[in-house]
């Protein structure tokens, strides 16, 4: 298991490169000691917006929330709806709800309120030196599946989690 410590430490060597932090899924909040103390090390190592992401309705997040007063910038709420239409920025699905929580929030993520338009969607993708590969953003939900049978077309294999979800309710 990872320490916070060692997730901090990984982060350190990122953050000087960074425009942001996001913290996602699993979900943070089910930690909330090691998610507050993760944001504390964020928070002492850089002034940069923190956006956290959240299968939970924020009103169940109240009591985290006034813990972590200041700590987190904006927050994404409630589950990712597979079936669901996605034209809000930053949400996996058009239920999510931002919520700008500080200042620093309002002033970096308030324009992503509105819609998006399909040609300003971002995925950035990354390989490290190890041949891993990362990926940034969240991809419309059908940008993993062309991915798939581009790289399919080219004699690689990729799995998406709508694979996983596909199999699992065959199963």
């Amino acid at each position: 298991m990872t320490t916070v410590e060692e997730v901090v430490e990984t982060v350190a060597r990122w953050i000087p490169h960074a425009n942001g932090i996001t913290i996602s899924g699993g979900e943070p909040f089910e930690q909330p000691g090691a998610l507050e103390t993760l944001l504390r090390a964020i928070r002492k190592a850089s002034q940069l917006d923190v956006l956290v992401y959240s299968g939970f309705p924020v009103e169940n997040l109240e009591h985290h929330l006034r813990n972590m007063d200041g700590l987190i910038d904006a927050l994404i709420s409630d589950p990712y709806e597979i079936g669901s239409t996605q034209t809000l920025a930053l949400r996996g699905s058009d239920n999510q709800r931002l919520h700008l929580l500080t200042e620093l929030g309002k002033a970096r993520l308030a324009s992503y309120e509105r819609p998006v338009r399909r040609d300003e969607r971002r995925l950035d993708m990354m390989v490290d030196l190890s041949g891993e590969i990362w990926m940034a953003g969240i991809p419309g939900n059908e940008d993993l599946n062309r991915l798939a049978r581009l790289m399919a077309s080219q004699g690689h294999h990729i799995q998406t989690s709508q694979d996983r979800s596909n199999r699992a309710s065959h199963d």
